[in-house]
């Protein structure tokens, strides 16, 4: 199992990894140097390719746990690969549902004739979007703190 578990990290670190370089530091930089819906158009371009690098590296993680739990048959591993699952299907949610819609709002937005309330309507998918963002974010973290914690190396008895 240490490719599984390797890959499981790996999986997992990109996961968080890209949640937390796009909060962090891509979204806070284009909108900090490029007017407001020029910085949208940016950010709408990266989103298709960001929720994708999500959802193969979750699909990965879940792949990988559910092989370790078959191996070890371990709680904490169940309930990481639950967790890993719910982390898939909001982030699924976010960029299959939410995205798409918040996308065409933005360009209705800069449209020679907006719709009414498209603006109240982004803001609250926005919102939405951001809000699942620190779901998935705060799951893998609880998820990768208790994985952690059950996964420790073997004794050296144990691997001769």
């Amino acid at each position: 199992m240490p490719v599984a578990r390797t890959v499981f990290w790996l999986a997992l670190g990109i996961w968080l990894g890209t949640i937390v370089f796009f909060s962090f530091v891509i979204a806070p930089t284009i909108f900090g140097t490029f007017e407001r819906e020029q910085a949208g158009a940016i950010i709408g371009a990266i989103f298709p390719r960001y929720y994708l690098l999500q959802a193969i590296t979750g699909i990965v993680a879940i792949a990988m746990a559910a092989m370790m739990w078959r191996h070890t048959r371990t709680n904490p591993l169940a309930i990481a690969t639950a967790m890993l699952a719910v982390m898939l299907i909001v982030t699924a949610y976010a960029g299959t549902i939410v995205e798409p819609q918040a996308r065409a709002l933005r360009i209705a937005i800069h449209s020679a004739i907006p719709p009414d309330n498209a603006q109240a309507r982004f803001d609250t998918l926005h919102h939405r979007a951001v809000q699942l963002n620190a779901i998935v974010l705060l799951l893998g973290i609880a998820t990768t703190a208790m994985t952690a914690s059950t996964m420790r190396p073997r004794e050296r008895s144990e691997r001769e």
